[in-house]
């Protein structure tokens, strides 16, 4: 069931989410304090290719905190409200139901993404 909602969550849009998270990515590696930023957007972005089947654990200390205050206000604001909108815009529908559910994981994961790990359900 998880391949048949990654190829209908690629084929109606998720890619377009990936693809943000990889401007996002491109954008931080510019400069050489922004590469560990860049390199968890990259992660990140694989993610939001392929999110069926795959959960989010949310660990980690101080330093994920701090890194976390400065996503949040530089990049982290904008993917939340993106994965948020769209969230909402497939929850309009039933089928769209498990695709929104998606959105919001990102959304949440948009907002603070360092300490956390993904795994396989």
């Amino acid at each position: 069931m998880k391949s048949l909602g990654n190829i209908l969550w690629i084929i109606f849009g998720g890619w377009i989410c990936a693809l943000t998270w990889l401007i996002a990515g491109c954008l931080w590696c510019i400069s050489i304090i922004g590469i560990p930023v860049g390199v968890q957007c990259f992660k990140l972005s694989a993610l939001s290719f392929l999110p069926f089947g795959k959960k989010v654990e949310y660990e980690g200390g101080s330093v994920s905190c701090l890194l976390n205050v400065f996503w949040f206000f530089l990049s982290g604001l904008e993917l939340a409200l993106e994965h948020f909108f769209l969230g909402c815009l497939c929850c309009i529908t039933i089928i769209g139901i498990p695709f929104g559910k998606q959105y919001f994981k990102l959304a949440k994961l948009s907002l603070a993404p360092f300490g956390a790990t993904v795994k396989e359900e």
